[in-house]
Order: structure tokens, then C-alpha cells, then sequence
């Protein structure tokens, strides 16, 4: 189900003024990627990066255009692991906190 214009620009409103919004966007994002949801998990984290930095500030620090990563996080984008993972580390840094992963037993 494709999102309305209206809620994209809800979503990324709400993550400028909110700091714990954005850090979880950006938590449940990498949490999709790694559970293999990638259309979800590309789709939140291109929201995350919208709100926050924007596709050039990102673009100069990971060295990748614009335009390369704005496909990369599209719909039909296909990322490499290190480009993604990345991506994910600036995210963090710049947002001031570190996403861990922990193993549970699954029922």
C-alpha cells in the first residue's frame, strides 16, 4: 500500500521536532533490514533521511551522489551491505546513539 503524500510529510514533520521519533524511525528501520523486510526497512530510513540530513549532506560524507543513494533507498533500489551499513553508521553518529543487535530465542 503506497503512502499518501500528506502522512510522508506528517511522518518527516513529527521527526524534525521530535528526537526520540527520529531515533526510533531510525532504530525500527535497521530493525526491518535485519529481520529481511528491505522494502520497508529502505523506505523508513529514506523517510529518516528526508526529515533530517537530506540525500546531499549524506551524499558528501559516504561519498556516493545524490541521486545514486536517493535510488539505492527508492523502491526498486538494491544496496550493497557496505553502502547500507554505511549509511546506518553516519545515521547513528550523527544522531548520538549506537543501535545494538541482541539474539533472542525465537518460539
Amino acid at each position: 500500500m503506497a503512502l499518501t503524500k500528506d502522512f510522508k510529510e506528517a511522518i518527516q514533520a513529527r521527526a524534525r521536532r521530535d528526537s526520540e521519533f527520529r531515533k526510533a524511525l531510525l532504530q525500527e528501520g535497521t530493525e526491518c533490514l535485519l529481520a529481511g523486510d528491505v522494502a520497508t526497512g529502505k523506505m523508513i530510513l529514506r523517510d529518516y533521511i528526508n526529515a533530517t540530513i537530506g540525500f546531499e549532506e549524506l551524499s558528501g560524507v559516504v561519498g556516493k551522489s545524490s541521486k545514486s543513494l536517493m535510488r539505492m533507498f527508492g523502491p526498486k533500489g538494491n544496496p550493497q551491505a557496505s553502502n547500507l551499513f554505511g549509511v546506518i553508521g553516519y545515521l547513528q553518529e550523527k544522531e548520538g546513539i549506537h543501535l545494538e543487535v541482541k539474539a533472542r530465542k525465537v518460539a
